[in-house]
């Protein structure tokens, strides 16, 4: 399939130079000409496709629902020390990232309690009210949805640090995410 006038160039016995040699050594095969169908409305027709809300998804989101801060966050811990990412998502689309280092030592659950901290005073100082925080780790999750108890000194600091966090919130959900 081509748009080009290969099938007319090819197919004139007048053709002079370059074009006689290629049409010569073209014609010992069998090619067939096509001519290539628009694409246009194929393209008009996948955006269409590609844009159209589809029957599952949530045609009114609950009152609730509707005004819901999103907050990602994830910790890390190395040798040379520990750091956090956090992106704070608005109502309206507006998105808020922050890479921090923290300049002590821990251990991953303690960098992951760390960068959930850090992701929730950011929103308590916005005056958010609702919001749901995603994280990947499940110690961290499950602590902070009461699922499991704080055993260790430092793990009872941080939730402890978190509950007071938390009454400043009408909503506040930690979310595990893979």
């Amino acid at each position: 399939l081509t748009d080009k006038p290969l099938k007319q160039v090819l197919a004139k016995p007048d053709t002079l130079g370059r074009l006689i040699k290629w049409s010569v050594k073209l014609g010992e095969y069998d090619i067939k000409f096509e001519a290539r169908p628009s694409i246009k409305s194929q393209v008009l027709a996948d955006f269409v496709a590609d844009n159209t809300p589809t029957e599952c998804m949530e045609e009114d989101p609950s009152e609730s629902e509707r005004d819901v801060w999103k907050l990602s966050v994830d910790g890390s811990s190395c040798i040379t020390g520990c750091g956090a990412g956090l992106i704070l998502t608005s109502l309206s689309g507006w998105t808020l990232e922050y890479a921090l280092r923290f300049r002590f030592k821990a251990i991953n659950n303690g960098a992951e309690w760390e960068a959930l901290i850090a992701g929730l005073i950011i929103p308590k100082h916005l005056e958010v009210q609702k919001i749901e925080a995603s994280s990947d780790s499940q110690l961290v999750v499950s602590l902070a949805s009461g699922e499991y108890e704080a055993r260790e000194d430092s793990m009872e600091k941080y939730f402890s640090h978190f509950q007071s966090l938390n009454s400043a919130f009408e909503l506040l959900r930690v979310l595990k995410v893979p």
